[in-house]
């Protein structure tokens, strides 16, 4: 089963340094972006074995709601960050 933690504190950390403004940013919108997109496809890999676990499914859609919320807004205050984010991150812009 995918615990809720399914993204380890070093990698956690790793991100907010890469993405965050400094050291203890962490509620930044890129910071947040950046750790949910690990989380998705962390998820994602679990759900390509367990493909019944609808439960896990259903909390992965509501990151992903999370996460295109987030978007919208980055994409709103400042579309060249937005593009850089995205590009860096790997994911499609579908906004």
């Amino acid at each position: 089963m995918a615990a809720k933690e399914s993204i380890s504190k070093e990698r956690t950390q790793e991100l907010i340094s890469e993405f965050g403004k400094g050291a203890n940013d962490s509620g930044s919108a890129e910071v947040q972006v950046a750790i949910l997109s690990e989380r998705i496809r962390n998820l994602t890999e679990h759900l390509k074995v367990h493909k019944k676990d609808n439960h896990t499914r259903r909390g992965l859609m509501m990151l992903i709601g999370k996460r295109r919320g987030l978007l919208k807004y980055i994409k709103e205050r400042d579309i060249e960050d937005y593009r850089a984010l995205i590009k860096k991150l790997g994911i499609r812009d579908n906004i």
